[in-house]
């Protein structure tokens, strides 16, 4: 059965701010990892639970998915490391 892949509204004001280039590779990027195996990302804990996560280079999306829709929620920069 094949995924479709959606994007809630914030996603679009999250690669608002980067350069085109970059904005279309990591989507790019996302959606060939999204359409071949969605399940593939790491649960993540506590208030964000059963969302999951999954790192592209400097960046993360978060998503979640039901059925046969992936629903990518969140774009950002990775989290430091030292904090």
């Amino acid at each position: 059965m094949p995924v479709r892949i959606e994007y809630k509204s914030s996603v679009y004001y999250d690669l608002k701010g980067l350069d085109r280039t970059v904005a279309e590779q990591i989507l790019d990027e996302q959606e060939s990892i999204l359409l071949k195996n969605p399940s593939q990302g790491k649960l993540l804990e506590g208030q964000h639970g059963g969302r999951l996560k999954y790192y592209a280079g400097e960046y993360r999306f978060i998503y979640t998915q039901v059925k046969d829709t992936v629903l990518v929620l969140r774009i950002g920069l990775r989290p430091s490391v030292n904090r």
